[in-house]
C-alpha cells in the first residue's frame, strides 16, 4: 500500500515537473522569437542605414586599394639596390700547368677558396617621364574610387528612401482600411436593428458583411507586403530580421519646383558618373603619353662595391683582399619602339574617342532622366490636387448616400459603393503624398543633388 502511495505521488510530481519545463521551455521560446519594434524618422533610417552599409565599406576599401597602388608608384622614385655574398669552393686534380714547351710550369693549389661580395644602388634619373605618367594615372584611379564610393553612397540613401516611403504608404492604407473597417462595423451594427425592424432585408445584411470581409482581405494583403517591405529595410538598414520598424509620421509637402534647366544643368555639374568620365578622358590621355614615352631613352646612374677574398678565411691576411668601388651612368634606348609603339598609339587613341563618345552618349541618357523624372514629379503635384478635391466630392457623395439609405431611399449596393468609393479615395490620396516626395527625391537624385540633409 505505501509503495503504490509513493509511486503515485513520484508519478504526479513528474507530471509536475514536465509541464514546468514545458513552460519555461514555451516562455524561452517566445522571448527568443520576440519581435523588436524601432521607431524611426526619415533622417535616422538615412544615418543608420549609411553606418551599417556594407556596400559603403567595401567601397572604402577600393578607395584604400586605390591609395596603395600609388604609393607603390611613387616607391618606384626611390633608389633600388642589392647585396649577395657567395663562397666559392674548387678541388683541382691537376695542380701543375704548363703553357708550352719552353715555359716554366706553374704549379697550383690542390682546392682554392674563395668568398665573393657586391653592393649596388641605381637610381633613374630620366626614364622617359613614364613614372610621372604612372603617378597622374594612379591619382586619377584614387579620384575615380572616391567618385563610385559617392554614387553607391547616393544610390544607399535612395534605396532607403525607396523602401521608407512604400512602408510609410502601406502603413497608411493599414489605417485608411482599420477605419474602413471601424464604419462598417457601425453599418452593420444598424443593418441588424433595420432588419429586426423588418426596414431591410437579409440580403442587405449578407451584402455589409461580404464588404467587411472583402476588406480584411485588403488589409491581410497590405499586412504581407508591409512584412517584405520591412524585411528589405531590416537588410538595409543592419538590424535583426525580426525587427519591426515603425515609420514616423513624414513632413507634409514637397520641395519647390525650379526650372527644368536648372535640374539639368546640375546633374551636368553633379553627376558623379559624368565626373567619372571625365577622369577616364585624362587617363586616356596619360594613357597616350605613357605609351609615347615608351621610345624615349633611359638614363641611370649608380655605384657598385665589390669584395673579393680569395685566401679561403672569413677574415683574410692582410692585403690579401682587394674591394673596388665603382660609379658611372648608363644610357639605354630600345629604339625598336620606334616602330613597335605606333600601333600601341593608334590603340590609345582610339580608347580616348570612346571615352568621349561614352561621355556624349551618357549625358544625352541624364537629360533625358532628368526630364523623365522633372515630368513625374509635375504629375505628382497635380495628382494630389485633383484627389483633394476628390476626396471632398466622395465625401459629400457617402454623406449624402448615408442619409438616404437611412431613410430607406437608396439601395445597399449605392450605400456600399459611396462607402467604398470614399475610403479609395483617401487610400489613394495617401499614396500620391508618399509618391510625390518619393519623385521629388528621384529627381534630386537624378540631378546630383540627392544628399543626406535632403
Amino acid at each position: 500500500m505505501n509503495f503504490m502511495i509513493t509511486h503515485y505521488f513520484n508519478k504526479i510530481r513528474s507530471h509536475i515537473l514536465t509541464r514546468h519545463i514545458t513552460y519555461l521551455s514555451l516562455f524561452f521560446s517566445l522571448n527568443s522569437n520576440a519581435q523588436e519594434v524601432k521607431k524611426l524618422s526619415l533622417q535616422e533610417a538615412i544615418k543608420i542605414g549609411i553606418e551599417n552599409s556594407k556596400q559603403i565599406k567595401l567601397s572604402q576599401a577600393k578607395i584604400d586599394e586605390a591609395v596603395s597602388k600609388y604609393n607603390q608608384v611613387k616607391d618606384r622614385a626611390l633608389p633600388t639596390g642589392s647585396t649577395s655574398l657567395a663562397y666559392n669552393h674548387a678541388e683541382i686534380p691537376t695542380s701543375t700547368f704548363q703553357l708550352g714547351g719552353g715555359s716554366d710550369p706553374i704549379h697550383l693549389p690542390n682546392r682554392a677558396d674563395a668568398y665573393i661580395g657586391t653592393l649596388s644602388l641605381q637610381e633613374v634619373v630620366f626614364g622617359g617621364n613614364r613614372l610621372r605618367y604612372a603617378k597622374e594615372s594612379t591619382d586619377l584611379l584614387i579620384q575615380s574610387a572616391k567618385l563610385d564610393a559617392e554614387k553607391d553612397k547616393r544610390d544607399i540613401v535612395f534605396n532607403i528612401l525607396n523602401t521608407y516611403f512604400n512602408l510609410y504608404k502601406l502603413a497608411q492604407s493599414q489605417n485608411v482600411v482599420k477605419q474602413n473597417l471601424e464604419d462598417i462595423d457601425k453599418q452593420i451594427k444598424q443593418t441588424k436593428q433595420f432588419f429586426e425592424q423588418g426596414i431591410v432585408t437579409k440580403n442587405d445584411l449578407l451584402r455589409f458583411q461580404l464588404q467587411r470581409s472583402n476588406v480584411q482581405l485588403t488589409g491581410l494583403d497590405l499586412k504581407t507586403n508591409s512584412d517584405v517591405v520591412n524585411y528589405n529595410l531590416n537588410i538595409l538598414l543592419g538590424f535583426k530580421d525580426n525587427t519591426v520598424v515603425q515609420i514616423d509620421e513624414l513632413k507634409s509637402g514637397t520641395g519647390t519646383l525650379k526650372l527644368l534647366s536648372n535640374y539639368i544643368d546640375s546633374a551636368l555639374q553633379n553627376r558623379e558618373e559624368i565626373k567619372s568620365l571625365a577622369l577616364r578622358g585624362k587617363q586616356a590621355e596619360t594613357n597616350i603619353k605613357s605609351v609615347t614615352a615608351e621610345v624615349l631613352p633611359t638614363v641611370l646612374v649608380g655605384t657598385n662595391a665589390y669584395y673579393i677574398n680569395p685566401s679561403g678565411k672569413i677574415i683574410p691576411p692582410s692585403n690579401s683582399f682587394i674591394a673596388p668601388i665603382t660609379i658611372g651612368a648608363t644610357l639605354s634606348w630600345k629604339f625598336d619602339g620606334l616602330w613597335l609603339n605606333k600601333n600601341k598609339v593608334a590603340e590609345a587613341k582610339i580608347q580616348r574617342s570612346e571615352v568621349q563618345l561614352s561621355n556624349d552618349l551618357f549625358t544625352d541618357q541624364v537629360k533625358t532622366q532628368v526630364n523623365q523624372d522633372y515630368q513625374n514629379y509635375n504629375h505628382s503635384i497635380s495628382k494630389i490636387q485633383i484627389l483633394e478635391t476628390s476626396i471632398e466630392q466622395a465625401r459629400e457623395n457617402n454623406r449624402i448616400l448615408e442619409s438616404k439609405y437611412r431613410n430607406n431611399v437608396a439601395s445597399v449596393t449605392e450605400r456600399i459603393d459611396a462607402e467604398t468609393q470614399l475610403y479609395q479615395t483617401l487610400i489613394n490620396y495617401e499614396i500620391a503624398k508618399a509618391d510625390a516626395q518619393l519623385a521629388y527625391f528621384t529627381l534630386l537624385k537624378s540631378s546630383g543633388t540627392l544628399s543626406i540633409n535632403n
